[in-house]
């Protein structure tokens, strides 16, 4: 079995997600079932060892009534993302 890295850049910063959908109410079952992917991979985006793509991302602000702005990864000055974990 191969082992596992986290992906070098996330389009959502993990911390903010998982905030975000608990103050929503959600379980991640549920967020995932509106969003339309696995509750596998909505706790892999929380945890950051899945990049949400920006479509999912999307669906995810949108289910949670959420700016998308609070869930998007934050850039430093030079326009690169910080580092995962």
């Amino acid at each position: 079995m191969a082992s596992r890295t986290r992906p070098s850049r996330l389009h959502q910063e993990p911390e903010a997600v998982t905030w975000a959908r608990k103050k929503a109410g959600f379980t991640k079952r549920a967020l995932a079932e509106l969003v339309g992917i696995s509750e596998q991979l909505m706790g892999e985006i929380e945890s950051g060892w899945r990049s949400a793509t920006p479509a999912n991302l999307i669906k995810i602000a949108d289910a949670l009534n959420c700016p998308i702005v609070v869930l998007e990864r934050k850039r430093h000055a030079d326009g690169a993302s910080p580092p995962a974990g």
